[in-house]
């Protein structure tokens, strides 16, 4: 699909997902003031940059489906033969130039394009770290609002830490490991988000992405990230593409039938089972990021047959909130 036709899908997904009613559709939506608060940490919004994971690098090469993917899903780039990639890896929060070794940069973002053909993709986007810190929307509000009034308030406590004492889930991904990788390459990145999987019988499962190295790169000490150029991770990538592919795989972890699909806080046991999917092989640095960066916006709704979204609200509303992050690029 084009961009025009993304923003549009989008846009109209959202409004028929949006729990709220006709009233509140008239006041500012909920999504809207989630960008607008991002605006507000992160000193945006910025031409032609993303209001969230705006540091980042691209990088293109192919995927390779396993046999195993056709048993859990009949869409097409799971089936046989290569399907062009294009890859985003990039640091959280909204500032262009964070040093990749900050400890507030230390969430890392994958997003992934599989060129289907005939402007038709299927995008994924994940993260570093395998939960959310809120269950929907108006939570992920309340928490980014809580941080930002929290940076010149005198109160104690102050309201961030009155958020994290009344939601555990939150406090539970602020403590949640981030380490300091190597590479971009030598992170595990998750799916967040639930989706349905149906494969050519009409089997249906419900999983979470996966994305392991197929390198198992030890992780840095604390103390030697933070000796660290603040760049590395930029640089290290296409000095690690010079001499090797970068090859990961991406797997989907099965839900069990009484496992909790719709809320993106909860981590399911590990026991669940793992089917890998394919092989990912990323060969080079895009020859244009800027132009890339500009122009994409990663939707994780434009999904092929055979892929179906949950009913996750966090899920639901990412792309309403990236099309408004990318009107704001675009302006």
């Amino acid at each position: 699909m084009n961009t025009k036709l993304t923003i549009a899908i989008t846009t109209m997904l959202f409004a028929v997902f949006s729990p709220m009613t006709m009233a509140e559709q008239a006041e500012v939506s909920v999504v809207e003031k989630i960008v607008e608060v991002q605006h507000d940490l992160f000193d945006g919004p910025r031409q032609g940059l993303r209001s969230n994971h705006t540091k980042g690098t691209v990088v293109t090469g192919s995927f390779a489906p396993a046999e195993e993917a056709k048993t859990v899903s009949m869409a097409s780039h799971l089936q046989d033969g290569t399907t062009p990639v294009t890859v985003r890896f990039s640091n959280s929060t909204g500032f262009p130039d964070i040093a990749d070794n900050n400890p507030k940069a230390l969430v890392k973002g994958m997003s992934i394009r599989f060129d289907l053909g005939d402007e038709w993709y299927h995008d994924l986007v994940l993260s570093s770290v395998p939960r959310f810190p809120v269950a929907t929307p108006e939570k992920f509000l309340a928490l980014l609002t809580a941080i930002r009034d929290s940076a010149n308030s005198e109160a104690s406590p102050k309201p961030i830490e009155t958020f994290l004492s009344e939601h555990p889930a939150a406090k539970e991904f602020v403590s949640y490991p981030k380490p300091y990788p190597k590479s971009f390459a030598s992170l595990s990145y998750h799916g967040i988000n639930a989706f349905e999987f149906t494969n050519a019988n009409g089997q249906s499962v419900y999983g979470r992405y996966i994305i392991s190295p197929a390198i198992d790169e030890p992780h840095l000490s604390e103390a030697e990230g933070k000796q660290q150029d603040g760049d590395y991770l930029m640089k290290e990538l296409p000095e690690r593409l010079q001499s090797s592919a970068v090859v990961m795989r991406l797997s989907v972890q099965i839900a069990n039938a009484d496992d909790e699909v719709n809320d993106a806080t909860v981590i399911w046991p590990e026991d669940r089972p793992v089917v890998e999917l394919g092989v990912l092989r990323l060969t080079a640095m895009h020859e244009d990021v800027a132009a890339f960066e500009k122009a994409t916006m990663f939707n994780p709704l434009a999904l092929p047959e055979g892929i179906a979204a949950s009913e996750d609200p966090i899920l639901l509303s990412r792309p309403g909130a990236y099309a408004l992050s990318f009107q704001h690029r675009m302006d």
